[in-house]
């Protein structure tokens, strides 16, 4: 089926579809051409998407491991573990087969551009790593022309045709290397907020758990972000120049808690990569994202800052 325009390890591709027809065209030839050269397969792709797949492959969709990216997804700083978790459960040097749909018409304005920098760390994080061919299906009558466009940028190949070609407008592994220091949309002016430093990380948990009791968030959601807020500030004491600045706010949906100080964050890929049993240090931002529903990171030559997300359900 498939003529490659290069063979590295690591293929990251986007295949540009439009509607369920050119959906199912794209995706099930790739997917039957893993399962007949034997190559463990996973599918992430949103729940309704998972059904066409199954329909149109019949019995072979029993060789393929399904998940749905609602939720796997739902917080993209998560995608790239369980792609880790896929390539470590298989066989060392055993080519494997991914298909990854982060991105669909429903997403917020703040998860796209979180799973937009989630795409282009993937380049990163799997360069080198395993022998994987994975493919990020775009809707281009649902998604915008930039988001689109941002697509051809983080992906080094396109699937087209059934034929890997490479992608002329692919920024390159550097662009997403560096900092991420997209700016965030200002707070509210009117957000509380509270200065920190070693002597009042006491008082920053009860800042925290205040707003989002007010919010109405449920007893073990305000535990969960009172936890990672406190990692947050604590990285901040002892990373960030020793003290930082706690807001927080209600953004429709959401309570949103963010935590800035004078550090960097000199890892792309930091959260993102599971900490080993003997690693000291480099779990908070880990357990952070394990606890909220999205979390915004960035980096900029005056410091950083950390926005956690807290559905309020």
């Amino acid at each position: 089926m498939t003529s490659h325009a290069h063979d590295p390890d690591f293929r990251h591709a986007a295949l540009f579809y439009g509607g369920d027809d050119g959906y199912v065209d794209g995706l099930a030839p790739f997917i039957r051409e893993g399962i007949e050269a034997e190559e463990p397969v996973r599918v992430m792709v949103p729940g309704r998407k998972t059904g066409l797949l199954r329909e149109a492959l019949g019995q072979d969709a029993a060789h393929v491991h399904f998940a749905d990216m609602t939720e796997v997804g739902a917080n993209p700083a998560r995608i790239i573990p369980a792609w880790r978790d896929f390539v470590t459960s298989r066989a060392p040097g055993r080519r494997l087969r991914g298909i990854g749909e982060p991105i669909w018409a429903e997403r917020t304005p703040e998860e796209l551009v979180e799973c937009q920098h989630h795409e282009g760390l993937l380049n990163l994080a799997f360069d080198g790593v395993a022998p994987m061919d994975l493919v990020c299906p775009y809707d281009e009558l649902a998604l915008g022309e930039d988001v689109v466009d941002e697509a051809r940028r983080s992906h080094p190949i396109v699937l087209d045709g059934g034929s890997f070609r490479d992608c002329a407008d692919y920024a390159g592994v550097e662009a997403v290397a560096a900092p991420f220091a997209k700016p965030l949309p200002d707070p509210p002016a009117d957000a509380p907020e509270l200065a920190f430093d070693l002597t009042s990380l006491d008082a920053v948990r009860a800042f925290v758990a205040a707003g989002a009791a007010d919010a109405g968030l449920s007893r073990d959601r305000c535990d969960s972000l009172m936890l990672a807020v406190n990692e947050l500030a604590t990285n901040s004491v002892r990373h960030g120049g020793g003290s930082g600045v706690v807001r927080s706010w209600i953004d429709g949906p959401s309570f949103i808690a963010e935590v800035s100080d004078h550090g960097q964050i000199d890892r792309p890929l930091a959260g993102r990569e599971a900490p080993r049993s003997d690693q000291i240090g480099g779990h908070g931002l880990w357990l952070v994202n394990q606890l909220c529903d999205l979390i915004q990171m960035r980096t900029f030559a005056t410091g950083s800052v950390v926005r956690v997300h807290m559905h309020r359900h």
